[in-house]
């Protein structure tokens, strides 16, 4: 990225697009509803409630994020998506049961105005799903093109000047990045022929770069994460991010990990395992789906904890991780960890972590803040993976060939650095040594 010159206005209104229009999408929309009417706070969200320090401590410099910045609005904000059933944004939140009626209620009339386009849906991806809701076509590349169409209608249709998309669907099977991901040739000709290695969010997001809307992969999917995706997002200056929000347990693991190893104690094990009941467990009870997400939550702790250059501490360690689905839980999951640590000359210590969260409730105000920092990198000019985001992933992107870094404290230091640095601002080092001297 090159600092940016200017910063084109946050002018007209910003189409917010949304693959997948279940319990995270609708719990966003309605959110963004209730706050813009002042009935509620869009807590969790750091772009409206955040504030950012500016030069020295003694300058009393900290404007909210939201004044720093030259986001949209809440108000320039306009809603669309795609799912597999043809609910209203109103009958899919009423459906999830993840905001009670009191809240839907206040906003029924503007979330029974957001109606999902068809699917693109093809069911060896994720093979929990099945709707009725969904198009059709001969080729891959056809459904490219009528995603290409959605975007243009809606855009035209709701009056709005630019879009981003924000992935809020389930997690697909796993699958390694192929040939037909090597390059953007490769790519459309494996969208002609229909080939296996590329899915339903590939297809959407292959769009989206078509139509140069940022993507932003809120799922543990391959979506944008290979070389065809970050060569067409270059090629036509579009910022992608990813990937799979960071929710519940793996924030958890970002906060305590840093922080025993900045103490420098020792871990033998970190057992983890999750009840869920909403969509989403009941698509990753399915080996195939749980092995994307398996994959993303098992990085974490290796790349925090450096084994390979801390090996008495961390050389051993026993990393496990589970998700269960539970239909009597809902949305409400519950997750828990045991963490067999050890301090001074090897004696064993535990800790027991039982976090009982909301998944859609901490995911609603990542899908927000994406949106609007993903719409902002595309007004200041940058393109191709957006690393500065990884506070909001599990499984952050980067370039190829560099290890990501998943301690959220760190992830904070540049999310605001980089801040500072488009907006003209001094970065902040914490050093102050200026304070004593």
């Amino acid at each position: 990225m090159k600092q940016p010159k200017e910063i084109t206005k946050a002018e007209g209104k910003l189409g917010v697009l949304l693959p997948g229009l279940g319990a995270v999408a609708t719990t966003t929309i309605a959110g963004v509803m209730l706050a813009r009417k002042n009935l509620a706070l869009p807590i969790g969200s750091l772009t409206q409630l955040g504030t950012i320090r500016l030069g020295k401590r003694t300058d009393n410099r900290s404007p909210l994020i939201r004044e720093f910045l030259p986001l949209a609005s809440l108000d320039q904000l306009e809603f669309g998506g795609w799912d597999l059933f043809p609910d209203t944004a109103y009958e899919s939140a009423k459906h999830a049961e993840v905001l009670e009626q009191r809240h839907l209620d206040q906003v029924r009339d503007e979330l029974s105005q957001v109606t999902p386009m068809k699917a693109v849906f093809y069911p060896e991806y994720v093979k929990r799903l099945h709707g009725p809701h969904v198009k059709t076509g001969a080729t891959k590349a056809d459904m490219v093109e009528q995603v290409r169409d959605d975007i243009r209608t809606f855009l035209k249709t709701k009056g709005c000047s630019r879009a981003v998309a924000v992935w809020c669907g389930s997690t697909e099977v796993y699958f390694p990045p192929g040939d037909v991901h090597a390059s953007i040739d490769a790519f459309e000709a494996g969208l002609a022929r229909n080939d296996p290695g590329i899915s339903n969010s590939q297809i959407y997001a292959w769009a989206c770069l078509k139509e140069r809307v940022p993507y932003a992969n809120g799922a543990p999917n391959l979506t944008v994460d290979f070389p065809a995706a970050w060569d067409l997002a270059k090629k036509l200056e579009v910022p992608i991010a990813g990937k799979d929000f960071k929710t519940g347990q793996t924030l958890m693991k970002t906060i305590i990990a840093p922080g025993l190893k900045a103490r420098m104690l020792g871990l033998s094990g970190w057992f983890s395992t999750n009840i869920l009941g909403n969509r989403d467990g009941e698509v990753l009870d399915d080996p195939d789906s749980f092995k994307s997400k398996e994959v993303s939550k098992l990085g974490v702790l290796e790349y925090i904890l450096q084994p390979h250059m801390y090996k008495d501490l961390y050389g051993k360690l026993y990393h496990k991780v589970r998700i269960e689905f539970y239909p009597p839980r809902g949305d409400a999951k519950e997750g828990w960890d045991n963490i067999d640590l050890f301090g001074w000359l090897g004696y064993p210590m535990q800790i027991k972590v039982n976090f009982l969260c909301r998944d859609s409730i901490l995911a609603a105000p990542i899908v927000l803040d994406l949106a609007l920092l993903m719409d902002l990198a595309s007004r200041a000019g940058f393109s191709g993976t957006q690393e500065w985001l990884s506070f909001y992933f599990k499984s952050p992107m980067t370039a190829p060939n560099l290890y990501p870094e998943h301690d959220l404290f760190i992830q904070s230091m540049k999310l605001k650095n980089t801040m500072r640095w488009m907006m003209g601002e001094d970065l902040i080092t914490h050093l102050g040594n200026e304070y004593y001297d």
